[in-house]
């Protein structure tokens, strides 16, 4: 999950700041400080993310582009000079561009605003730019939310004090909710100090950029591994009084299957899977580093000898075209999987299924899952030639049937016109009349549209007073059945409106083409 810093250089964050017994510093000092915190803690914890820097006041501009280099982000900080005015919306807008090209429309980011909370005067403020969002024009709007999931956390070197004797904190506060909500804001508790904007950056740090250290096992053999992005808690909407769910840091492979297989699962989201302490055989998942001292160099050789089952893993998957199926929780899982980033460069990932016993119904309950070798005969033919999934449902889907569904009046208007048109036409048409009967009085009481049945019926024995003399007398005698039915099941008693009961054609001593029909049935 990449990470984008965007760096408030206006002349409001020169401002001095007072410490007590030491020279005088500016609140940009107090940023780069907390700045240089949070990129020493991701220059040990999480090397493998990509961090951008971008200046803002009136414009912005790159500093550092998309980089892993923690060195020459720190250079460029250090080398920040000052500018005018606070313009936050071009700068907003600079990151939402920034991002699009590097890493396109799909890939979560986070983008870090650290400000002193001085929200720019007049045009081009951010005041100024919430109170015209509704009055733009669709080549103008405003560029929250970003066109890429995001969690925007705003660094206000400020106290809370000072923030809430202006709108600021309000204005902030929309900021995330047209971001969705996704973010927070901190600000700094107590005085301006040192001290106090180190405890605020270690805020932002147990938030978003705690690593998540798990064990990998199967079977007997294990590894430490460590998850990047680190897994989110996820909420079931669905559930009575939902819960966060949270996996496990002791991660269960339960077995294997081919890629082919699985498919292309749903899944809530994708992570990073890195051995810890191996980054020879790291590089060689194409998930190292490059820029390694003589020293770092030396102790990954010797951590290079020491056998790794992670690495083992994703080269067993690479080879084989298999993904493993992980426990992450009670009746949660997940796959891990070989993904190539080029021609020579490859990862260990893993991704989160939604939680329940069946989260491929194609694949069943995963608990029912076995190996090959308990079945009676291989699944998968003597030479893979055939697979046992998907499996096929034991009753027939809802989805595989013919629903009636009324959207629109013209559709149910259609639906009794059939009606119709099939009793004006018995007893030749007893069967399809029947049929499209049945149709409606199922969909009528499953969407408990009482009123339809009663009105069908009236709509019969009008039918049934228009009877030519010319007419078989079964279809009299069928219409004025039907339409009994109908009002029967209009009234809601369970005796007459039981939703797999079918109304079924009268039977009568008539002789002819109506009697055949019905006999067929």
């Amino acid at each position: 999950m990449p990470t984008v810093v965007l760096m408030d250089v206006s002349l409001s964050m020169t401002r001095p700041v007072q410490l007590d017994g030491t020279e005088e510093f500016q609140r940009k000092n107090l940023a780069v400080h907390g700045l240089t915190m949070l990129f020493e803690h991701m220059a040990t914890n999480y090397r493998l993310e990509f961090t951008a820097l971008v200046a803002f006041s009136s414009l912005w501009e790159l500093m550092v582009p998309f980089t892993r280099d923690y060195n020459t982000l720190q250079e460029a900080l250090n080398n920040l000079e000052d500018y005018d005015k606070t313009c936050l919306e071009p700068a907003l807008q600079g990151v939402s561009n920034i991002v699009q090209q590097e890493w396109g429309s799909t890939c979560p980011c986070q983008v870090v605003l650290v400000t002193d909370g001085s929200l720019g005067i007049g045009r081009g403020s951010l005041r100024h730019s919430l109170s015209t969002i509704k009055h733009r024009s669709e080549d103008k709007k405003f560029p929250l939310p970003f066109p890429f999931p995001a969690k925007l956390y705003i660094m206000c070197i400020a106290n809370a004090e000072e923030l809430q004797n202006s709108d600021t904190l309000d204005n902030l506060e929309q900021l995330l909710s047209l971001n969705g909500g996704e973010g927070q804001i901190f600000t700094v508790e107590g005085p301006l100090c040192l001290k106090n904007v180190q405890s605020l950056f270690g805020k932002l740090i147990d938030q978003a950029y705690t690593p998540f250290h798990a064990v990998l096992r199967c079977g007997n053999l294990s590894s430490d591994v460590q998850v990047f992005p680190r897994p989110e808690p996820v909420i079931m909407d669905e559930e009575v009084d939902p819960a966060p769910r949270t996996i496990l840091t002791d991660l269960e492979i339960v077995g294997f299957i081919e890629i082919g297989d699985i498919s292309s699962p749903p899944v809530l989201s994708r992570h990073l899977v890195l051995p810890i302490a191996v980054n020879k055989d790291v590089d060689e998942m194409g998930t190292g580093t490059t820029d390694e001292t003589e020293e770092e160099n030396s102790a990954n050789q010797m951590a290079g000898k020491s056998p790794n089952f992670c690495v083992l893993l994703h080269g067993s998957l690479k080879v084989e075209g298999m993904v493993a199926l992980v426990q992450l929780g009670p009746e949660w899982y997940g796959m891990l999987y070989s993904q190539a980033d080029s021609k020579k460069k490859s990862n260990l990932m893993m991704s989160l299924f939604e939680p329940g016993p069946e989260p491929l119904p194609w694949l069943g309950k995963v608990s029912q899952l076995g190996p090959t070798s308990d079945a009676k005969e291989n699944p998968y033919g003597e030479d893979d030639s055939k697979s046992p999934f998907p499996l096929q449902p034991k009753s027939k889907r809802s989805y595989a049937q013919n629903v009636t569904v009324w959207i629109k009046p013209s559709g149910l208007q259609t639906d009794v016109q059939k009606i119709l048109r099939n009793a004006r036409k018995l007893p030749e048409k007893t069967q399809t009349f029947y049929k499209e009967l049945n149709r409606l009085r199922k969909a009528a009481l499953a969407f408990g549209f009482w009123d339809l049945l009663k009105g069908v019926a009236d709509l019969l024995e009008r039918e049934c007073t228009l009877l030519p003399d010319t007419a078989h007398p079964d279809a009299a005698f069928q219409l004025s059945h039907a339409a009994q039915q109908l009002k029967l099941a209009s009234t809601g008693d369970s005796q007459y409106a039981a939703f797999d009961h079918n109304i079924t054609p009268m039977l009568t001593d008539f002789s002819g083409s109506g009697s055949s029909d019905r006999d067929r049935m």
